[in-house]
Parts: structure tokens; sequence; C-alpha cells
């Protein structure tokens, strides 16, 4: 039987919290999971019943998401980072498996590097590898639109870069992925006060991953139609950390949590128990390449 804990940590002066369902006859290493911008500790149910019966379950509200403190303009990656240790001290945590997503997945990748002991095994998804000019140009055309008081405007401008636009190209519940979006993307701007800085921060600081990583096992995966970031340079981002592996899912973009969440689960639970990623019937076949739809 599992139980729950959620407590309450501060870390540079922010408050934050963390949310652990603890399994006490673990198989392997507690799961713990990073999501994209504006996800926080909740809203991950559905890894419960497949992970639970291997091992604990571990989702945060970092600074900056969910119900935590806003994090202010001096602090960045090493502050998320402190933060995430700090979750795993107070759980007395020697090692974890890491699943980080889109956002998360960069300050995943950063706290691997600073703590590479602490990381048993990295899985990565939709790896923010790069910010095009035509991206930040539309962003910052995007970003106006809030100063101006056009706020839905700037909602469908970032879909617009967010999801696939490319009407050729297959992706499962495209249309119920894009109103979830427009709803998150909605409240942040509407209904939380620091919702759009956050956004424009990840968009313009170069929060992107970069650097060597050495010595833990690693996997990227991303959506064929990854329009965030292109399929080809999370392929060349994997190519340079040591002991990782690349894949790449059908049918999906940028969101495929959303439009794929089952698969993802899938090979959330296969890559932490070291079976077979590759063969999986969702993976696209090796030689397939995904070309952006927006340049």
């Amino acid at each position: 039987m599992t139980d729950e804990v959620v407590n309450a940590l501060s870390v540079d002066g922010l408050s934050y919290s963390y949310r652990l369902l603890r399994q006490p006859a673990q198989r392997i290493e507690p799961v713990l999971i990073l999501g994209g911008l504006l996800q926080g500790k909740d809203g991950w149910e559905h890894f419960e019943e497949p992970v639970l019966p291997l091992t604990s379950l571990i989702t945060i509200d970092l600074p900056g998401s969910g119900k935590a403190d806003p994090i202010r303009d001096d602090q960045g990656m090493d502050t998320l980072c402190r933060a995430v240790e700090q979750v795993l001290d107070d759980l007395s945590i020697v090692s974890v498996n890491l699943f980080g997503y889109s956002y998360g997945s960069a300050i995943g990748f950063a706290f691997a590097q600073r703590h590479p002991h602490r990381v048993a095994r990295l899985l990565l998804g939709g790896v923010p590898v790069e910010v095009t000019s035509m991206q930040l140009d539309t962003w910052r055309k995007a970003a106006t639109r809030v100063m101006d008081g056009r706020p839905g405007e700037f909602v469908e401008l970032t879909l617009n870069l967010w999801l696939c636009q490319d009407e050729r190209r297959y992706v499962r519940h495209r249309r119920l992925a894009r109103r979830y979006v427009k709803r998150l993307l909605t409240h942040a701007v509407a209904n939380t006060t620091h919702g759009f800085t956050i956004l424009n921060r990840a968009a313009t600081e170069g929060m992107q991953p970069s650097g060597e990583l050495r010595g833990v096992p690693a996997l990227v995966f991303c959506g064929e139609h990854d329009t965030v970031s292109a399929p080809e340079k999370q392929r060349a981002f994997a190519a340079n950390v040591e002991n990782c592996r690349f894949l790449t899912i059908t049918e999906c973009d940028h969101w495929l949590p959303f439009e794929r969440s089952q698969d993802v689960v899938d090979l959330v639970v296969r890559f932490f128990t070291d079976q077979p990623v590759e063969g999986a019937h969702y993976a696209a076949q090796p030689e397939a390449r995904a070309e952006p739809a927006m340049r």
C-alpha cells in the first residue's frame, strides 16, 4: 500500500512543495517527474497505476510553477536545481529515475550535470535544444500583444509556435490538444500574476540545455512533428550525451504527453526498468526523419 506525503520547502527565499506517493517495497529507484512550463506537482495521476507497483513517485511545484512562489529575475537554473536537490535530501533519497519533459527536460539535464550520482537513469522528452530566430521573432510579436492588453492574440500566436500547423502531418487528438494548450495559456496569462513572466523568460533567456553529461544512462525522445525543437536537433543533442539513445514517436508533435499519453507512460516504465524501447509500436523507424513544420 502506498502513502502520500506533501511537504513544503524553501530555496533562495522561495517557497515550493513536492508530493510523494511512497511505495515501501521498491523494485527500482523512485521516479521523479519534472513537467513543462506551467506544470506542477498535480496532474500526473495517469502515471500512478503503472509506476507505483514498481517504486515511489515524486512530483514538484518548482519555483515558478503550480502554487510555488514565482522565481525572481536574478534567479535561474541554479536555484531550480537546488530545489530538486533539497527534495531528495528531505526524503533521504540517494538517487532517482528522472523524467523531464520540455522545460522540465532542461532542468533535469542541468540537475544531472551537477549531480550525476543522484540520477540512476535520465529520460528527456521534447528537449528545447534551440530557439530559432523566426521562433524568437514570433514570440516577441506575441509578447507585445500581452503588453497591449490583447491576450487572446498572444494565445493564438503562441499556439502556432507550440503546435504543428501542417495539416498534411497526422497528429493524434490534434483539435483536443489545441483546446487543452489554449486553456493552459489563457489561464497562465489571465489568472496568474507571473504566468507570462515564466513563459517569456523560458523563450528569451537561453534556458536551452547545453554542455556535456557523462556517467548517466539516458534516452531522449520527441514527437516526429515537434515544431518547438526540431527532431534532428534533438537527435544531435542526444548524440553529444554519453551513453544516450534517441527515439522518435509517431503521429504527434511537441504535445505528445497529451496526444499519446499512455505510450509515454509505457516508455517511462520500459526505460526505467531496462526493457527495450526501440521496438515499441509507437517508435518511428530509425531511418525516419521529421522536418520541422516552421522555419
